[in-house]
């Protein structure tokens, strides 16, 4: 397996908040070898040659166009991508699994069939399953002859996966499970030959299963209707006595959470290639609509308040394309001479991908809602054209809101990402406690607060000691309690998130410059920077007046001012700029 390394440094999941990083510490698209290029060509390829033809007919759930579509893709290795070659994989490294998600969601539909298969529904298999079941089952996974789902949720239970009622009993002859119960929400449900199911074991033993299809009791209900992603297949599936070998019980008896948690761990980090995926392909057809559309005498494309909203559309894919990069560098460098013929392999590359939980939470979260944001704007650039089903954004627009609610609501992952952290700080993990007494100081020693360096980087280093010290207050008020104020956890996630974001976009920018390219880039980076820092304020001054009040409250908002304040620029010629290098261009570039 080819793995990605860019320096021999060493980060900690949440530690980007506790010093600087060097641009070359960062991974970015820029840093694509030859092989991670070829794949994205094949990939680019095979959408426009299978799936771009079928986009109407997918959408209209044509009995097996999906599935045969997904076995073409296998044909290519798409499938198999970080599969070992002796379980039929190309067995490659995380980045060419994030760079064939990109490639393969500019349909929301198709990438549901392409991203919950070899997602969801083959990697639990891969991390966890013996060598037998990977034996059986993964060469099949590898080729799309068998189609995976993954069935978690239930009628009850969403957020809260561990309140399942999906029982499993041990037969009298030992040799079965016998599972009971109903799945909610299945992707790839109506299709799928394999289910990944999770169940308790009388009643109280969270356990994952491998069920086939085939299995007596397995009954796949009728496809759901939806607002989005309707030639994806969703479904209920139920479990009527299924006597499932006990061979198939995957992973732990009783540690089926292990799985849960950490394959969606991995689905976050995924969904930031699938959002910026299906952003720029919005992108691109708002630039081509804008150009041939003509209002008042001239092309809509000429008006400044469409040129704000390609600027800014472009401006915002810009930031999660370099942050959810970012991400999947720091786990690929924790994978240094990674190679699944070592022993315990798929523990070390679950381990790496745990460190940055929260960091995936933050990907999860911004993708979701930068696609959100670009899919509205494509609609209202388009006008009454966008609200007309003969036009894609129609389509994105619908697909795309279905991104905040997988994998974790947004609201979960608000609430996750900030408890990690607190949890590695309690547990001796992360010294949080100590940066934050280390910027108290910093503040009550006056009257430098701000970080040196150019105004850009000035804002990056000061938008995460805004994250420090909002922390600082809201523990010094609710202690270990803080992690029942969901608001005030929600609001340090979008200080630290945002400031996660302003740093991976400044290094990008910087990276990018030293190797006299990316002249977008360096228009985009300012007006990025100053608009998440207003983001961050806004966020930090509801969390200070809900932990403090009176001098104190006025003296923690005076502090917030000093770190915040910022030189604008001329945002509006700047945004003209990018678009103008945009409309020349017809697609993102940077």
């Amino acid at each position: 397996m080819a793995t990605t390394t860019l320096t021999p440094t060493k980060h900690q999941g949440g530690s980007f908040l506790l010093g600087a990083t060097s641009p070359a510490e960062i991974f970015t698209p820029e840093d694509f070898t030859d092989e991670h290029r070829a794949i994205a060509r094949t990939t680019e390829e095979f959408f426009l040659k299978e799936v771009a033809p079928n986009v109407e007919a997918i959408q209209h759930q044509e009995p097996g166009l999906a599935i045969s579509i997904l076995r073409k893709s296998a044909q290519l290795g798409l499938t198999g991508v970080i599969i070992p070659e002796k379980f039929g994989g190309m067995e490659m490294d995380l980045v060419s699994a994030m760079i064939v998600a990109e490639g393969v969601s500019k349909d929301g539909s198709y990438s549901g069939w392409h991203g919950a298969h070899t997602g969801i529904g083959t990697l639990p298999l891969l991390m966890f399953g013996t060598d037998e079941q990977k034996q059986r089952y993964l060469p099949k996974l590898a080729s799309a002859e068998m189609v995976a789902a993954y069935c978690l949720s239930e009628p009850q239970a969403g957020s809260d996966a561990l309140a399942i009622r999906t029982r499993a009993d041990l037969s009298p002859d030992g040799k079965h499970y016998i599972l009971n119960g109903q799945k909610m929400w299945i992707t790839n449900g109506g299709g799928a030959d394999l289910y990944t199911v999770f169940a308790k074991i009388d009643g109280e033993k969270f356990t994952a299963f491998l069920v086939e299809r085939k299995y007596a009791g397995v009954q796949p209900g009728a496809e759901e209707k939806k607002l989005g992603i309707k030639g994806s297949s969703t479904t209920a599936v139920y479990l009527d006595n299924v006597k499932v070998p006990v061979e198939n019980v995957l992973g732990e008896i009783g540690r089926g959470h292990i799985i849960a948690f950490n394959i969606l761990n991995l689905g976050r980090l995924k969904l930031g290639p699938f959002a910026i995926g299906g952003a720029k392909e919005v992108l691109r057809v708002s630039l081509k609509y804008a150009k041939e559309r003509k209002a008042f005498g001239k092309s809509i494309a000429e008006f400044g308040m469409i040129q704000h909203k390609l600027a800014e559309m472009a401006i915002r894919i810009y930031a999660a394309e370099s942050t959810s990069w970012r991400v999947v560098g720091l786990i690929e460098n924790e994978l240094e001479g990674f190679s699944w013929k070592n022993a315990g392999a798929a523990q070390i590359m679950l381990k790496a991908v745990e460190e940055f939980a929260a960091e995936c939470s933050y990907i999860k979260i911004f993708a979701s809602e930068m696609l959100d944001y670009v899919v509205d704007e494509g609609v209202q650039i388009h006008g009454g054209y966008g609200y007309h089903q003969d036009y894609a954004v129609e389509r994105a627009y619908r697909d795309s809101r279905i991104n905040r609610i997988f994998e974790g609501t947004n609201e979960i992952n608000r609430l996750l990402a900030t408890g990690m952290l607190l949890k590695r700080a309690q547990r001796g993990q992360l010294p949080l406690v100590e940066a934050v007494k280390k910027l108290q100081a910093e503040v009550l020693g006056g009257p430098t607060l701000s970080a040196g360096g150019d105004e850009d980087t000035k804002l990056a280093a000061n938008a995460k000691k805004v994250a420090l010290f909002a922390l600082g207050v809201a523990y010094q008020k609710f202690m270990n309690a803080l992690e029942d104020q969901q608001e005030i956890l929600a609001g340090l996630t979008d200080i630290m998130m945002n400031a996660f974001a302003m740093e991976s976009v400044l290094l990008r920018t910087q990276k990018l410059a030293a190797q006299k390219k990316g002249d977008i880039a360096a228009e985009m980076c300012p007006v990025f920077l100053r608009e998440a820092m207003e983001t961050i304020e806004s966020a930090a001054r509801t969390v200070l007046a809900a932990s403090s009040e009176g001098d104190a409250l006025r003296t923690n908002l005076a502090v917030l001012k000093r770190f915040t304040k910022f030189e604008p620029v001329n945002a509006i010629a700047v945004r003209r700029k990018i678009a103008a290098r945009l409309l020349e261009a017809d697609r993102y570039v940077v």
